[in-house]
């Protein structure tokens, strides 16, 4: 198995990029011979197979310019880096340059993303715009995203556009994920009236969330690489937001159930949220106004967003049966996001532990006893009204 033993920090563009190393001895060198090259993972919002050149001495890996485009999404040109009509100046060509290959590492932090590396495993995670989150949480501009149903298609957030609509986020991780058949009632009771839940699993891969959907028609995707957890600033499931016709958040972040199977455990009821539900749906009533809403939801930290990324390296290497990067990586995740259940207890199965068990729970206890923190509005109690 391949290792992740150490590792350390590097800043650029105003963005902190967090280097894993040593790696394999075998993977070494700072030659850029063809014979030096190897496929490695690059995961954005999407996933990348790029051959490329380890960089050991920097901690990177080092790309032809002609697969920029393939691995990051972004192109050199005389302007800069640019994506589509967006073009970042690039001053010191250097800073990205090695010889005649572009440092990937130093690529994403010159157009302001925080990328992990681990040489090693051969994977990178770059993360997403900040500014999408942002808007999300301050402009109350729905993220578009792109993510997988149960069959593997993609589906899209812009297909529901007119319809009024609960993003719903739960897991084969979650108790929650009992609550399908309470959403999938409300969705019943309320299409007619322009409304639909769009269900997302913060899961590996479909297999987990199958046995849950059983019977369902909403809409059931599953999100492999955690990014609605980055793009809507989520740290915990269940966790659902109120998007219009528009596209735009009419209800931010909030803890929400569909049953009221866990409402000992988690002193929730279903019932008052779905009310608002209807009402909103049916007279176009909303719980809070728009300045409300505007930054009820804190933004990710710097911490937050790099736990998102070594979760993402995690990930993939438990997918390619890489068990010792899979453990460094969740308990770094874990480190840097200590409060996060999306993270840390999400990393319990990738680990080879119970998300159910008594650790769970021991952790759960504690993490309730500092108050719940969580980038989402409480549970709607009966006594909360429409103002």
């Amino acid at each position: 198995m391949r290792r992740t033993d150490g590792s350390r920090h590097r800043r650029g563009a105003g963005t902190a990029t967090v280097v894993d190393s040593p790696p394999d001895p075998g993977h070494g060198g700072g030659g850029h011979g063809e014979d030096e090259l190897r496929q490695i993972t690059i995961i954005t919002d999407r996933v990348a197979l790029v051959d490329a050149e380890a960089d050991p001495a920097r901690g990177t890996f080092l790309i032809d310019p002609g697969d920029l485009q393939a691995a990051l999404g972004w192109a050199m040109t005389p302007s800069g880096l640019c994506r589509g009509d967006a073009c970042v100046p690039v001053r010191d060509l250097d800073a990205v340059r090695v010889g005649d290959r572009l440092d990937v590492a130093a690529v994403a932090a010159a157009v302001g993303r925080p990328s992990v590396v681990d040489v090693a495993a051969g994977i990178v995670a770059v993360a997403l715009p900040a500014e999408l989150r942002r808007r999300a949480l301050a402009d109350l501009d729905a993220p578009a995203f792109t993510l997988p149903d149960l069959d593997d298609v993609p589906r899209s957030l812009d297909e529901w556009s007119g319809l009024k609509k609960l993003l719903v986020t739960f897991s084969s991780w979650c108790g929650c994920r009992y609550d399908l058949p309470g959403w999938q009632a409300l969705h019943d009771e309320l299409a007619p009236d322009g409304f639909t839940v769009v269900a997302v699993a913060i899961d590996q891969n479909a297999d987990d969330v199958r046995p849950f959907a059983g019977g369902l028609t909403m809409p059931v995707l599953y999100d492999p690489h955690h990014l609605l957890t980055e793009l809507y600033a989520i740290s915990n499931v269940p966790t659902v937001v109120w998007i219009d016709e528009g596209d735009r958040i009419a209800r931010p972040n909030g803890e929400a159930f569909g049953t009221d199977t866990f409402a000992d455990f988690t002193g929730a009821d279903s019932s008052p949220h779905k009310e608002l539900v209807r009402r909103w749906v049916r007279q176009g009533e909303l719980p809070m106004d728009e300045g409300e809403a505007r930054h009820a939801v804190a933004d990710l930290s710097d911490d937050e967003v790099l736990a998102r990324l070594h979760f993402r390296v995690a990930a993939e290497a438990h997918r390619q049966g890489d068990a010792d990067t899979t453990r460094a990586h969740v308990l770094r995740a874990g480190e840097l996001a200590p409060d996060d259940l999306t993270v840390w207890r999400a990393g319990m199965p990738l680990l080879g532990e119970d998300p159910f068990g008594q650790g769970f729970l021991d952790r759960y206890d504690a993490w309730r006893a500092k108050g719940s923190p969580a980038h989402s509005m409480p549970s709607v109690r009966s006594s909360d009204r429409i103002r």
